[in-house]
């Protein structure tokens, strides 16, 4: 079964201008952009909204309520900027990330968490790492990415949505949180109907005739009878393998047994599909952020495990590991059918026929 975990990040562009201006830590300001000759604002830090401004008002009527407003410019071009780079991040948990509209992203999950020892520690992790950073970021994780998505916005109990769970936790939301337009929206308050509960038994015909065919696939995807594709930012690669730190690696040691473990994983698998690698690419997760990696390539298919590090090896030196690693991976780029016969070249034991070749491919990298 697939999970999802949603992310919301409320002040995107304004905690954005703070990681890169802390002086404005403390100070309330806008960002607008000109609509019909006056300036309009777009977006708000937490400190300007607790003082009564908000998206969508004139900044001339901002500065009669708060005179001390700092007012900067809106580049839209900033949120799609500062999406990429944290989906980038998040590679670190997931290899398929997607971005979410213009405030969010999108993970699948599916198969993740337990590497860091469940769900809960997992979420607990990615948010308090953002959180760090200084974004204020909400998240959710469930079944399907219409209830991930819903919790994480309007969700006001747990954040982690139970297997099946999906239409006990939509119930009690407001028609906002199927990410519905605002026509649809404005129809259903007219009608009283608030909470989505209030008219997800009504007769379908009914729904479909009174609102469009949106409401019912919205439903649909958030209750799982319905799939829903995401876009991820980077192609997943079937053969890759992941291991996350319980401390941060800061040791060319501690980089060559994370390598080896994770070597011995990726053979294992490509030994059971009876294939081997042609390429391989090694990736380290900095704490800072920084992705670093090397990679090896190899004359003909392998998955014979002393090789294969003996080429790491002689470049694991170019890794930095600074403040320390905190995820590893390993990706099969290139992967090719391996014969009985192809797989004993790589021998290198005593009288094996695969050491010259070992030796030559090692002297060529």
């Amino acid at each position: 079964m697939r999970r999802y975990l949603a992310i919301w990040f409320r002040h995107l562009k304004t905690d954005w201008m703070v990681r890169r201006q802390p002086e404005l830590k403390d100070v309330p300001f806008v960002m607008a952009a000109p609509e019909h000759g006056r300036m309009v604002i777009r977006a708000a830090n937490t400190i300007a909204q607790a003082k009564g401004i908000e998206v969508n008002m004139v900044v001339a009527d901002c500065r009669a309520i708060l005179p001390g407003l700092q007012v900067f410019d809106d580049k839209p071009e900033l949120t799609d900027k500062a999406l990429c780079a944290l989906a980038e991040w998040c590679l670190r948990y997931t290899p398929v990330v997607a971005v979410d509209q213009r405030d969010g992203l999108i993970l699948d999950v599916s198969g993740c968490p337990h590497l860091w020892g469940g769900e809960k520690p997992y979420l607990k992790e990615i948010i308090t790492k953002l959180r760090g950073f200084g974004y204020d970021a909400r998240a959710a994780i469930a079944d399907t990415i219409g209830a991930a998505w819903a919790v994480s916005r309007y969700g006001k109990t747990t954040p982690m949505v139970e297997h099946s769970y999906q239409l006990e936790a939509i119930l009690p939301l407001p028609p906002a949180a199927l990410r519905l337009e605002a026509p649809i929206l404005e129809r259903l308050e007219k009608l009283g109907l608030y909470q989505i509960q209030s008219f997800i038994n009504m007769p379908r015909k009914a729904l479909r005739r009174r609102f469009g065919q949106t409401i019912l696939t919205r439903l649909d995807q958030a209750l799982g009878q319905e799939y829903e594709v995401i876009q991820p930012i980077q192609p997943v690669e079937p053969y890759q393998e992941r291991l996350p730190s319980l401390e941060p690696i800061r040791t060319a040691t501690g980089i060559e047994i994370a390598l080896e473990q994770l070597l011995e994983k990726l053979t294992e698998r490509l030994a059971k599909e009876e294939k081997g690698l042609r390429k391989c690419v090694f990736k380290c997760y900095r704490i800072d952020g920084v992705v670093q990696q090397i990679e090896i390539g190899t004359s003909r298919p392998s998955r014979n495990v002393a090789h294969l590090f003996k080429l790491f090896e002689l470049k694991i030196v170019s890794i930095a590991p600074a403040l320390g690693i905190e995820v590893f991976t390993l990706e099969a780029t290139i992967v090719e059918d391996i014969s009985a016969q192809q797989d004993a070249l790589w021998d290198f034991t005593e009288g094996g026929k695969g050491t010259a070749i070992g030796e030559l491919l090692d002297l060529k990298n």
